[in-house]
């Protein structure tokens, strides 16, 4: 078979088991993530596939367009807000994290101390996928979530940074190439960071303000969607061949456009950018977690059980002593970070794939190369599955899961209600076809249309008594039968009964509805039944009805 009819087929399989985990994760109650590791963990214990995971493959491919999506939906004003902790998880605790868990690596597993830091670095990354995608389903805390996301952004950028500067460090000191005194070399170091990262944050702002622009003049979301994801490669591709981090470049190029670029699309393009990036990140980020559970030897790791472990303590030790010492006792009293939050962001510092890419680029002539490798795929294993299933449990545990009671009732009592809708109606085509007698019919609907009218009754007074909760409710009916036009507009376009121009004149006003509708600028209120009067019983000759 031709390699490219085989990398054809070995792609639709991959897209096959992503969406049958998908599916499977419905019922089994883990991330979807953690699943997709644990698949092809099983997938390369059968041996029926093996997949070299390059460095490049993830650097240069996966992780431009994840660091952008994460970037373009986080805005400008709550990461200002919330700039003082992700800075210093992102900068300070990266470096807190490298000399920590280097020392503990080179006295407990025995490597040399450059290959200890290089070690350090690359597992300093953290990858908050698992977590982000459960404070959505779970409604936790926005600045939870922001801090999370925005250390994850800039902390990438930063490890990367670090990760170089340490091989480089690592490799003269084991060739004999470093005769400069020690003060010298940190100097030197701490000038080549600042200047990696503020190029690279340079590259990344200026190309999104550019962008921003010519998007702010154009209204064609395919040609606006387009440039979001030349901006996205472009911008890394261009801070790397500058000797800048590409990485923090689209960090900065995602928030530019995010918060700026927006301001001059129309709704449509919106739409149409926010559900690309959404499924592109969905792709990226399936492909990215599966191929780690298809690239992890645990043969390897049970090899070096000892240094493994180490490795792992270490780790979370260092993010224990980050997280509660210097994120936790930052800031003025009143704007410290609650005692909770401090908790899932310890237990939230799961590694992926930016480790493991770090991990591959090791050069071959690194001392302790093979060893390195294999603590950091036991680490990126471990978080993954360890702490990725059960930060969970942790939210709840802490009360961070935003869980309204009144939307709990109001689904309990519209399950009601459509609970015995539905018997009424099975039983009515029971009836219908003849399965059910007429008296026996006749009883049991009277009974179901009684209690119907009750549970309407009891739905309709929840929702009276809570307005916003029929606002949800409205807005939600209001938005599917939107999107109902739209689908009929795209079939009446595509079986010839209007034209083009007709179509994106009438999807354009139906995508300012559907703007309006997510910004709450709409005039739908909720209405309720003015009370009846009681019946009156005091006027002669007038009976009170019975």
């Amino acid at each position: 078979m031709p390699p490219l009819v085989e990398t054809e087929r070995l792609v639709i399989e991959l897209l096959l088991v992503l969406s049958l985990v998908a599916i499977g994760v419905r019922w089994l109650r883990i991330p979807y993530t953690v699943a997709l590791v644990l698949v092809g963990l099983l997938i390369s214990l059968q041996g029926s596939q093996r997949l070299e995971l390059t460095p490049e493959l993830i650097m240069a491919l996966f992780v431009p367009p994840l660091v952008f999506e994460a970037a373009f939906q986080l805005r400008w004003q709550d990461l200002s807000a919330n700039f003082r902790p992700i800075i210093l998880l992102a900068v300070p605790g990266v470096l807190v994290t490298t000399l920590l868990v280097g020392t503990v690596v080179a006295l407990g597993a025995g490597l040399p101390w450059g290959t200890s830091l290089v070690f350090g670095a690359l597992i300093s990354a953290t990858d908050p996928i698992a977590v982000t995608a459960l404070f959505r389903t779970l409604g936790s805390p926005r600045r939870l979530a922001v801090i999370v996301e925005g250390e994850s952004l800039f902390n990438d950028g930063t490890a990367i940074v670090v990760f170089g500067l340490a091989v480089s460090a690592a490799m003269a000191i084991q060739e004999g190439l470093s005769s400069q005194p020690v003060a010298s070399q940190v100097v030197a170091a701490a000038i080549t960071f600042l200047r990696v990262s503020f190029v690279g944050l340079l590259v990344g702002s200026s190309l999104g303000w550019l962008v921003s622009l010519v998007i702010a003049r154009l209204d064609d979301y395919l040609i606006e969607t387009t440039l979001t994801m030349v901006l996205a490669f472009g911008a890394y591709l261009l801070a790397e061949q500058l000797h800048a981090s590409g990485v923090l470049a689209v960090v900065a190029a995602g928030i530019i456009t995010g918060s700026l670029g927006v301001r001059g699309m129309s709704p449509t393009t919106r739409i149409v950018l926010t559900n690309f990036w959404e499924y592109l990140a969905f792709i990226v980020n399936s492909f990215v977690f599966l191929l780690i559970g298809l690239a992890i030897n645990l043969s390897d790791i049970a090899a070096n059980w000892l240094p493994v472990a180490i490795a792992v303590i270490a780790v979370l030790a260092s993010r224990a002593l980050v997280i509660y010492g210097l994120a936790g006792a930052a800031g003025s009293k009143g704007d410290r970070l609650p005692r909770s939050y401090r908790h899932v962001l310890f237990w939230g510092g799961m590694r992926g794939a930016i480790s493991l890419a770090l991990a591959l680029s090791l050069p071959a002539a690194l001392a302790g190369r093979d060893l390195v490798r294999a603590m950091a795929f036991a680490v990126v294993l471990f978080t993954l599955t360890a702490q990725g299933t059960t930060i969970g449990s942790l939210l709840k545990r802490l009360k961070l899961v935003r869980a309204d009671p009144m939307q709990l009732e109001y689904e309990r009592r519209h399950a009601r209600l459509a609970g015995a809708q539905s018997a009424r109606a099975h039983l009515r085509q029971l009836y219908e076809s003849g399965a059910l007698p007429r008296a026996s019919w006749e009883s049991l609907d009277a009974a179901l249309e009684t209690e119907v009218n009750d549970r309407q009754a009891d739905l309709q007074d929840l929702l009276c008594a809570h307005p916003e909760l029929q606002s949800r409710q409205i807005e939600q009916a209001w938005r599917e039968g939107l999107l109902a036009r739209r689908a009929s507009l795209s079939a009446m376009r595509r079986d010839g009964a209007i034209s083009d121009p007709v179509y994106e004149e009438l999807a354009a006003e139906i995508d300012s509805a559907l703007q309006a509708l997510r910004l709450q600028r709409h005039d739908l209120r909720p209405v309720c039944p003015a009370p009846e009067e009681p019946p009156a019983t005091n006027q002669p000759g007038i009976e009170a009805p019975r």
